[in-house]
């Protein structure tokens, strides 16, 4: 059975990465990047919160409000780290 904590928060970083991808658009695969990086940022700070008893916006065990920030940090890292032009390296 899964947890309400677990779908709650699996909702809400689904609904952050599909926001981010309705706001910067792109295709299937940028669709499926956004939501990665939004459920593994969501996901750590989840986890880091927990670990460090870090209160922000808390929905019962959901510490939604440190999750939101890193879910919204990840994004905006990996968009930026995606914008890098490889054969402007080379």
């Amino acid at each position: 059975m899964i947890s309400p904590t677990f779908l709650l928060g699996f909702l809400i970083s689904t609904f952050y990465g599909a926001a981010f991808h309705l706001w910067r658009g792109g295709g299937i695969g940028r669709l499926i990047f956004y939501l990665i990086l939004a459920w593994c940022g969501f996901w750590t700070g989840q986890f880091l919160a927990s670990q460090l008893g870090l209160t922000l916006w808390s929905v019962g065990s959901l510490h939604l409000g440190i999750a939101t920030l890193f879910s919204l940090l990840f994004l905006a890292v990996g968009y930026w780290l995606s914008l890098i032009d490889k054969d402007k390296l080379s």
